[in-house]
C-alpha cells in the first residue's frame, strides 16, 4: 500500500511538472512566431521601399530643359567637351536613360522604350518607370539634377505665370555659391579659351541673377532660338500653295504647247495652198 502511494505521488508530480511546462513552451513558440512575423514584415517593407528614389523627376526634367536651351547652344558653338566629372554632364543624371526611352508617338500616346507599353500621357509613363523599371536607375553613381534647380532657376521656368516670390537673401547666397561651383568645375578657366568663355557665359546666364538687390535677369545671354508662330504660319502656307503653283505652271505650259501646235498646223496649211 505504501509503495502504491509513492508511485501515485511520483505520477502526480510528473503531471504537475508537465502542466507547468506547457505554458512556457507555448509562450516560447508564440514569441518566436511574433519575431518571425515582425522580421518578415520588415523585410517586405524594405523590399517595398528599396526602389524609392528621393529625386523629383519633374524638377530634374525642368533643369535639363534649361541646360539644353540656355547652355548647350554655347557649348556646341565652342565645340567644348564637358567633363564627366561635371554635374551637368548627361551621363551623371539619374533619369537620363529613362528619358531617352520615352517614345512620343502622338499627342495622346507615349510609349515605353523598354517594354513598348503605351500610355495616354507622359505622367503615366513616368509612374510606369517608377513602378516597373526602377531597377534600371543607376542610383549609386548618378546624381539628382533637381538638386541644382536652385542654381539653374527651375522655378522661373516651371512657374512662369506665377507671381514672383519675395527674394530670400540666404537662399540667394546659397544658390549663387552652388552656381559658381558649377561654373568652376564644369568650365575651369585654366582649360583654354573655350572653357574661359563658357565660364563667363555661365556666370552671366545663371549666377549673376542670384542677388536680391538689383541683380541681373536669368538667361541674359538668351538661348536656343525657337521658331516663331509667324514663321510657322508662313511655312505652312508656303507648303499649301506649292501644289497650286505647280498646277498653274502645268496648265500654262499645256496651253502654250496647244498654241504652238495650232500655229504649226496653220503654217503648214498655208504652205500647201497654191496661189491662184
Amino acid at each position: 500500500m505504501g509503495r502504491a502511494t509513492e508511485i501515485a505521488s511520483i505520477l502526480l508530480l510528473i503531471s504537475l511538472s508537465l502542466q507547468g511546462a506547457l505554458p512556457i513552451s507555448s509562450l516560447s513558440h508564440t514569441t518566436q512566431d511574433f519575431e518571425e512575423s515582425a522580421a518578415a514584415r520588415n523585410l517586405k517593407q524594405q523590399k517595398d521601399h528599396a526602389h524609392e528614389v528621393h529625386c523629383s523627376r519633374e524638377r530634374s526634367r525642368a533643369a535639363w530643359k534649361i541646360i539644353e536651351e540656355y547652355l548647350m547652344p554655347f557649348v556646341e558653338r565652342e565645340q567644348y567637351q564637358i567633363s564627366s566629372s561635371c554635374k551637368l554632364h548627361p551621363d551623371n543624371h539619374l533619369f537620363t536613360d529613362q528619358e531617352q526611352h520615352k517614345i512620343h508617338v502622338d499627342i495622346n500616346e507615349w510609349r515605353c522604350g523598354y517594354c513598348k507599353k503605351s500610355f495616354r500621357a507622359e505622367k503615366f509613363l513616368d509612374q510606369h518607370f517608377d513602378n516597373r523599371h526602377y531597377d534600371l536607375l543607376n542610383v549609386s553613381h548618378s546624381k539628382c539634377l533637381a538638386d541644382l534647380c536652385g542654381a539653374l532657376h527651375c522655378d522661373l521656368v516651371m512657374n512662369s505665370k506665377a507671381p514672383k516670390a519675395k527674394c530670400n537673401p540666404a537662399a540667394a547666397v546659397r544658390n549663387r555659391h552652388v552656381c559658381e561651383s558649377l561654373a568652376d568645375s564644369c568650365f575651369p578657366v585654366n582649360h583654354g579659351l573655350s572653357a574661359s568663355r563658357l565660364h563667363e557665359i555661365f556666370l552671366h546666364q545663371f549666377c549673376d541673377a542670384h542677388i536680391c538687390s538689383g541683380g541681373g535677369k536669368p538667361f541674359s545671354r538668351g538661348g536656343m532660338k525657337q521658331p516663331s508662330i509667324f514663321y510657322l504660319a508662313i511655312s505652312i502656307l508656303t507648303l499649301m500653295m506649292l501644289p497650286v503653283f505647280y498646277v498653274i505652271v502645268y496648265l500654262y505650259q499645256s496651253e502654250m504647247r496647244k498654241g504652238t501646235q495650232e500655229l504649226k498646223r496653220i503654217s503648214r496649211h498655208g504652205l500647201k495652198t497654191k496661189p491662184s
